[in-house]
């Protein structure tokens, strides 16, 4: 990602109404879909300033690793100890069968090779763990967004299933979020483009406004996995191993 990314996720991770609402989003998720044992052992790859470690840590002792080394610092800060810096999708030096729960949340979409990278995952699972997936949707939403951010790909559900069912792994709750506010996102990115103003920047937005989308993006707590919902800007999905047959 560029530096700048960086230097916005530092500035904003505890404000801005996106990681704000996601990170109870998908506290809710893992609480009723995760079923993950007491004092789960976890670790989350990509953990950008580490603002996703202390809703992680609800659920046991966890490990993160982040490449990036001003975004680790902060992240170590906040986790209170080291942060490792194995990127994907080797993982050197993480061990084999350790884990619980890998989270890679919005990291896969980063990686060349991402099968190979959900297959050194997979190897870093304990029996019965599970990956915790969220990715960026439609590849027809590409905008300079996805350009900072050093993205290769956006996903559809086809092309999520297409790489899980690759690196051998099965999976459960595959669903859209962010749906409530993807009419919005769609038509300021589509006006943005017809103005010829496609702008990155991902600040937050006046206080009322920010106030507004936590609160409208937190109502999918409640609606994820229990209704169906329209496509949305992201997808979730937890990921394990098949098992031999």
């Amino acid at each position: 990602m560029d530096r700048i990314v960086y230097d916005r996720m530092a500035a904003h991770d505890t404000t801005h109404w996106w990681y704000r609402a996601r990170r109870e989003i998908l506290s809710d998720y893992l609480e009723r879909y995760g079923a993950l044992p007491r004092e789960s052992h976890i670790l989350e790859i990509g953990c950008g300033t580490g603002h996703n470690l202390p809703m992680l840590a609800r659920f046991g002792e966890v490990d993160a690793i982040e490449i990036d080394e001003t975004a680790r610092d902060f992240a170590s800060e906040r986790l209170g100890k080291p942060v490792g810096s194995a990127p994907l999708p080797e993982l050197a030096g993480v061990a084999p069968e350790s884990y619980d729960l890998v989270a890679v949340l919005d990291v896969i979409e980063h990686v060349d090779d991402d099968v190979g990278a959900l297959k050194a995952m997979a190897a870093r699972l304990k029996p019965g763990g599970k990956i915790l997936i969220t990715v960026p949707a439609h590849q027809w939403m590409w905008s300079a967004h996805d350009v900072v951010n050093h993205h290769k790909r956006r996903y559809s559900k086809a092309t999520l299933v297409k790489a899980l069912e690759a690196a051998g792994l099965t999976w459960k709750q595959l669903r859209w979020f962010n749906s409530l506010l993807f009419p919005v996102a769609v038509a300021a990115r589509m006006a943005g483009k017809l103005m010829g103003k496609d702008d990155s920047d991902d600040s937050p937005p006046a206080k009322p406004l920010n106030s507004a989308f936590e609160a409208i993006f937190g109502i999918e707590r409640h609606l994820l996995g229990r209704v169906p919902m329209w496509p949305g800007l992201s997808i979730i999905v937890l990921a394990q191993p098949k098992k031999p047959s």
